[in-house]
């Protein structure tokens, strides 16, 4: 299990954060299985699907009713690679170069400086 403040852990979500961004849903659960290389999407918590239709990608879109309650995305890092995307374990991480902040020290207020003399 990766250590969830690990440098790398934290660039990888920073990165995924414009595309979760642009999904349809503001809820939605992602669970992946590396052993089946298959990545859950669920829009609903119990998504309860009475339907499912396989996309012509191999990708499996579950619904109730009319409702979108599902994603099933089969061999995912598969998929990710075709998309250039990168993969838990699949290299090396790409390096980027860190840009140093300077900040001004927070001003004191007034009243610490004034003291008193009464």
């Amino acid at each position: 299990m990766v250590p969830i403040l690990e440098p790398q852990t934290v660039r990888t979500v920073t990165e995924a954060v414009p595309l979760l961004l642009k999904f349809p849903m503001n809820r939605f659960w992602v669970d992946y299985d590396q052993e089946a290389d298959v990545l859950y999407i669920s829009f609903r918590h119990l998504q309860q699907a009475t339907d499912t239709e396989m996309t012509e990608e191999g990708i499996l879109l579950r619904s109730r009713g009319k409702e979108l309650v599902g994603i099933t995305v089969l061999e995912a890092s598969t998929r990710a690679q075709q998309l250039q995307l990168p993969v838990k374990g699949s290299g090396p991480a790409k390096r980027t170069k860190k840009k140093r902040v300077r900040r001004k020290a927070p001003e004191e207020p007034a009243w610490v400086n004034n003291q008193d003399s009464s």
